[in-house]
């Protein structure tokens, strides 16, 4: 009876261990799957052409929406990064600019990535940035800060009852980094 409990805890130290190798794996996988989805579907890019022929329309000054700015850094990313206003208020169909300062903190260059979400998921469509970091990989030198524009608007015809929105970005390390070669 006894070997047959030591041969389960056994086998469930394991699978566990296993289990836990395995989410590891995934969370690695994770930033080049999003590049390939990317990559597929377009989703997070957009051309030259299309800046041009996207505009806000018209301003509706009958009301506000609230955007407010937050970012979370993935731990392997050695950069600080602060929204120089983490809270605006505009009028739908209003062109604003916030400023992202990012600095790089480690001793060598790194290239990292933002990744954009919009809450309430709703209200995706609705949030058009017209210039954003987020649209290219950023190398930043050892030390180096830089300050990043993100130029948007909100859709006039956002619904009545949204006054409100988050962007989020995820900051994260690319796989370019490595690839990069010290200058001398």
């Amino acid at each position: 009876m006894e070997d047959g409990l030591q041969q389960r805890n056994r086998r469930t130290g394991v699978m566990l261990a296993l289990v836990a190798v395995g989410m590891l794996g995934f969370g690695f996988a994770l930033v080049p799957l999003y590049d390939l989805y990317c990559e597929i579907t377009g989703y997070n890019k957009i051309g030259e052409s299309e800046v041009a022929q996207v505009g806000p329309g018209e301003v509706d000054r009958s009301r506000t929406v609230v955007v407010t700015f937050d970012q979370t850094i993935n731990a392997d990313l050695p950069w600080q990064v602060s929204a120089m206003q983490r809270r605006l208020s505009l009028h739908p169909g209003e062109i604003k600019e916030v400023i992202y300062r990012v600095q790089n903190r480690s001793n060598e260059t790194v290239v990292g990535q933002a990744i954009p979400s919009v809450t309430p998921w709703q209200g995706t469509g609705y949030l058009h940035k017209m210039e954003c970091f987020c649209f290219e990989q950023q190398p930043l030198a050892p030390g180096e800060t830089k300050e990043m524009p993100l130029r948007f608007y909100v859709s006039a015809d956002i619904p009545k009852d949204m006054g409100s929105l988050n962007l989020s970005y995820t900051f994260l390390r690319t796989k370019q980094t490595a690839a990069i070669e010290p200058q001398s």
